[in-house]
């Protein structure tokens, strides 16, 4: 969201933009916010210790509703498919404001696949007066599920936006961030692995951990590096499987810049994440996703992205393909990224207009 924040400030005669987060995420907020020198108006802080979904969702509809009737907007714009999404959607419904969603019509038409995000972002959809489209299978989507087409925009993704900002900082700073990853032979190959989500709990994850192991036994000259989700049901399994591995290299999470600066470095990516699937292409990164089904699916199209699931098989052929067969690295690596220019906030800044 943070260049559509951007792009709005450039046009403060038109328009007030107040800022509220929830905070589901503390750690991984706090320093894009301050990367991207966004200053909030509202915290609902709404993080606690062992929080279940239920409780997430009472309380961001419940400190949305004195949000809303505090600074009564023309519009609430939210982004994505989190639980704060949907709660904060229905709670803009409720108080009768106008809804603006960023990245609107994704789908795998799985709903427990990804859980909870396939329900939130159908609900989001269908609370939303205004849906940015990040592409022309995402507006297909909408209209499927009766959406209105004239209030379906295709933009592209704004994330696309936000990595082209940070990426020259990034190249800039190489040598900083050599520094900063102490312990990691950046002149090795490098495979990037990221992993938190909640339907891969349990035996997914085990089998993800296994693949890894059995891919850093191989080939001892690679760097395998982990930034590990703080979730117990992440880290228990990673830690126990891999963490005495010498060239698998277990982090914290990571910033927004040091991790744009990991995928840069990256020979593969290994990921279950969304935006990852997204922004690797634009920086030439073949992405194995660790799904079984992605509403992301133009990038698999693109030949970008392929789909290898939780099965330690097929995790490690398909890493073995890539790191032997030069030509089926240079056709991921090469692939056009069908996600956007870079241009998408622009183009929600005039959807905006038009509909004000």
């Amino acid at each position: 969201m943070a260049p559509v924040i951007q792009a709005l400030r450039q046009h403060r005669a038109r328009y007030v933009t107040r800022i509220c987060v929830t905070a589901q995420h503390r750690e991984m907020l706090d320093q894009v916010l301050s990367l991207f020198h966004i200053r909030t108006h509202h915290d609902l802080n709404v993080m606690r210790p062992g929080q279940s979904l239920e409780d997430v969702t009472a309380r961001v509809l419940q400190g949305m509703k004195g949000v809303l009737a505090a600074e009564k907007p023309d519009m609430m714009l939210v982004q994505g498919d989190t639980t704060t999404v949907m709660a904060a959607a229905l709670a803009a419904f409720y108080a009768d404001v106008p809804i603006g969603h960023v990245e609107a019509g994704l789908r795998t038409w799985e709903k427990r696949s990804p859980f909870p995000e396939e329900i939130n972002r159908v609900i989001a959809s269908h609370l939303a007066d205004l849906h940015f489209a990040p592409t022309i299978q995402a507006r297909k989507n909408l209209l499927r599920e009766g959406i209105d087409p004239s209030t379906v925009v295709v933009t592209g993704n704004t994330v696309i936006d936000a990595l082209f900002h940070v990426r020259k900082t990034v190249r800039r700073n190489r040598r900083r961030f050599e520094r900063e990853f102490r312990g990691i032979d950046f002149h090795r190959r490098m495979i990037l692995v990221t992993g938190h989500r909640r339907e891969n709990f349990g035996e997914g994850f085990e089998n993800i951990c296994h693949a890894i192991r059995r891919v850093a036994a191989k080939h001892p000259d690679l760097e395998i590096v982990y930034p590990v989700h703080l979730n117990p049901n992440v880290q228990r399994p990673v830690r126990e499987i891999l963490g005495i591995l010498p060239n698998v290299h277990l982090l914290d999470p990571q910033p927004y810049l040091p991790f744009v600066f990991l995928m840069d470095r990256s020979t593969i990516i290994l990921t279950d994440s969304g935006g990852v699937q997204e922004e690797a292409p634009s920086l030439g990164k073949p992405v194995l996703v660790m799904r079984d089904y992605t509403e992301r699916p133009e990038a698999v199209r693109a030949g970008t992205v392929r789909l290898v699931g939780t099965s330690e098989r097929k995790i490690v052929a398909e890493i073995e393909r890539l790191l032997s067969n030069r030509t089926a690295y240079r056709a991921m690596s090469r692939a056009i990224n069908p996600y956007g220019d870079g241009k998408a906030s622009g183009r929600i800044l005039k959807a905006i207009d038009r509909f004000l």
